[in-house]
């Protein structure tokens, strides 16, 4: 998707900055319109399990949040070594790629800051030979999903996965390369894939991660910023955005922690700190070994 934004130079970079910062793993994608109030969530949060127990992708979820990718990489490979098919297995794989990228290069930490100096465009150094493992997963996944689709175009593994595939690309051009119409191209695709499969399979909540936090920022820019995204396709409205968070805080399967995050770093930008220190205790409980939830609880609890 092209937007018309080159005269608008470095605000352009900003704004785009903003838009894409949070949408980690999944991108634009039709949910719910309802208005929610500013507070935390009530319900008790959904662990990354299954009805019949963890399975291997559950696993390997849960360590990316507990920040331990060796073990993550190698529930995948399991994961994928018994359902060589699934496309949704080599796509969990660039998941864990990016994370891992994300924390040596302390993407997620920088959210947190409402100052936005780290959203400007500031260069990042990429690891090579990471960058190339992550497309050849991908790769994997967009071919294993594309062959199910062909065989069934209501597949949802198949759409959830390229839903998934181009949300990874889109952060990964967006968040560590800054080429923000590159990544908004990734998150059009990805919008396109999400609502065939919300279609056919309303209840993959995982789908609407990226969305109630890019319609919350969105929702929060100036009316002029708002109108030109809207003619590029991207819609704002700050209360639906944060229901889709909690939707996906409380229903969702592989990402609903992660939803736990965006919905922080929502609430430490609408200066309710409170309700940022309760999500994020409920993360460190959670995940005990992942430190980024600690240090951002006290810095919530040092500084106004």
């Amino acid at each position: 998707m092209v937007f018309v934004l080159k005269s608008f130079g470095t605000v352009r970079s900003h704004w785009m900055s903003r838009v894409i910062a949070a949408g980690l793993l999944i991108s634009i994608c039709t949910g719910l319109q309802a208005s929610v109030p500013n507070q935390s969530i009530q319900k008790a949060p959904v662990d990354v399990v299954t009805v019949a127990g963890p399975t291997a992708l559950d696993r390997g979820f849960s360590d990316l949040y507990n920040l331990d990718f060796d073990g993550a990489q190698r529930e995948f490979s399991s994961w994928q070594g018994l359902h060589p098919n699934d496309p949704v297995g080599p796509v969990s794989e660039a998941a864990g790629y990016l994370f891992s990228e994300f924390n040596r290069l302390g993407v997620l930490e920088a959210q947190f800051f409402t100052d936005n100096k780290f959203m400007a465009g500031k260069k990042l150094s990429p690891d090579p030979a990471l960058r190339s493992r992550f497309d050849q997963a991908i790769e994997r996944g967009e071919k294993l999903a594309q062959a199910r689709l062909a065989a069934n175009q209501k597949d949802s593994d198949g759409l959830f996965s390229l839903t998934l595939a181009n949300g990874l690309r889109a952060d990964y051009a967006q968040l560590i390369e800054k080429r923000n119409l590159a990544a908004l191209h990734y998150t059009r695709q990805a919008s396109d894939w999400a609502q065939q499969l919300l279609a056919v399979d309303p209840h993959r909540y995982d789908a609407l991660l990226a969305t109630g936090f890019t319609k919350y920022v969105i929702g929060s820019m100036s009316a002029p910023m708002r109108w030109i995204l809207r003619v590029g396709g991207l819609g704002g409205d700050k209360a639906a955005g944060i229901a889709e968070l909690k939707t996906v805080s409380t229903q969702g399967h592989y990402l609903a922690p992660f939803a736990r995050m965006l919905l922080a770093i929502a609430y430490v930008r609408e200066n309710d700190k409170t309700s940022a220190i309760d999500m994020l205790s409920g993360l460190r409980r959670q995940f005990p070994a992942n430190a980024l939830f600690d240090r951002e609880i006290r810095r919530l609890q040092t500084y106004p």
